[in-house]
């Protein structure tokens, strides 16, 4: 069961309640599922009951009471616990969580993949000519259909505003929303021609009043990221947290552990290098049981969690920092995946390699978030 079925699965048990009449309340269109907080347990948690406390005229612990009986009876549940204010902390049944986490995940790639090849191939070499595959886009974490929410947002004549600005419309699109973009003043050309930033409209707006600006970062002057290029450039500005004066200099050019962007773009790369090299012994990736993954597993079921928060507070700072871990976590794991000296491939392999694959994607559909390109080759 994957987390948005799981979150589907939640909506199930709350309208089962109402039809039962435990419950009077109107069911809401969604159901977040996150990973579990401080105190939790169990492989996801949701707040359902919290939201729909107040509407039920109930304490949030006796919804969750509620609602528990009618989880602990779905398919593939095998555990439910109420903790802290009236979480619902839910156990799935071994291997039903991250079997179907990474089929998600490696179907969402196989789907943004026959997306990118139905556009015409104009349009794809103008827009992604020596562009890694990540930048045709990876949709784990996407929402399907528009939400019909409008945001504008607005920024200084500012390069780390300017940029913040195009990573948080790219993730707001993501999540279903319709973004327009907007400078106080025309954007530098070596912003658009080098940093890659993309801005509807600039100047002065034909409005009854003037836009207020709200994407306002610490800026990055004096320092110019134009001179590291497109990728260390945007993650120098994009890693920290709004409030933090970025550090733009050289050490996001280097090739070694201890720069951020390159781990990332690293544990990116391996899992291309595994692909590459199981199809020379003949096998490929199939999802199944894993041992000894849980930090890995719990970093990829997060990703859709942490693009909507990235999208609501705007802070690609988030999506950056969440990049990182999944790359830390998946690092350590990679020398596991192929066979050894004279070990035949078998089915722990080639789970081992979807694994790696759904790793990989991830990271890939997150760079891609961010404007920076996930090489198959470092």
């Amino acid at each position: 069961m994957t987390p948005v079925e799981l979150s589907r699965t939640v909506l199930r048990a709350v309208r089962r309640a109402v039809d039962d009449g435990e419950l009077s309340v109107v069911v809401p269109p969604q159901a977040l599922v996150t990973v579990p907080g401080p105190g939790g347990c169990g492989d996801y948690a949701t707040n359902i009951a919290l939201q729909l406390a107040r509407p039920a005229g109930q304490s949030p612990q006796r919804v969750a009471e509620v609602l528990r009986p009618y989880l602990l009876g779905a398919a593939g549940v095998s555990d439910v616990v109420v903790t802290g204010p009236g979480f619902l902390n839910i156990s799935l049944r071994a291997a039903q969580g991250s079997v179907a986490l990474v089929s998600e995940i490696l179907r969402s790639q196989s789907q943004s993949q026959s997306q990118s090849r139905s556009r015409s191939q104009s349009r794809s070499q103008s827009r992604s000519q020596g562009r890694s595959q990540g930048r045709s886009g990876v949709r784990f974490g996407y929402v399907e259909r528009p939400t019909g929410q409008v945001v504008q947002l607005h920024a200084p004549h500012e390069v780390r505003a300017v940029v913040v600005m195009d990573v948080v419309a790219r993730v707001l699109r993501s999540q279903g929303a319709l973004v327009r973009t907007s400078c106080v003043a025309r954007p530098e050309r070596e912003w658009t021609e080098v940093l890659g930033v993309e801005v509807d409209a600039y100047g002065t707006p034909d409005a009854p009043a003037p836009l207020e600006v709200n994407v306002r970062p610490v800026p990055a002057a004096p320092a110019d990221p134009v001179a590291l290029g497109r990728d260390a450039g945007r993650w120098a500005l994009l890693h920290p947290a709004a409030h933090d004066r970025p550090r733009v200099t050289s050490e996001y050019l280097s090739q070694r552990e201890g720069n951020p962007l390159f781990r990332v773009r690293y544990a990116h790369a391996r899992t291309r290098a595994l692909s590459r090299n199981a199809a020379d012994l003949g096998f490929d990736a199939h999802p199944g049981v894993v041992q000894d993954v849980r930090a890995l597993e719990i970093a990829l079921a997060d990703h859709p969690r942490i693009l909507a928060a990235t999208a609501t507070q705007h802070a690609p700072d988030r999506l950056a920092r969440h990049l990182l871990a999944v790359a830390d976590a998946v690092t350590p794991f990679l020398p596991t995946v192929l066979p050894r000296g004279e070990e035949k491939p078998s089915a722990a392999h080639r789970a081992r390699l979807a694994l790696a694959e759904a790793a990989g994607t991830v990271l890939a559909g997150g760079l891609s978030l961010l404007g920076i390109d996930a090489p198959d080759h470092l």
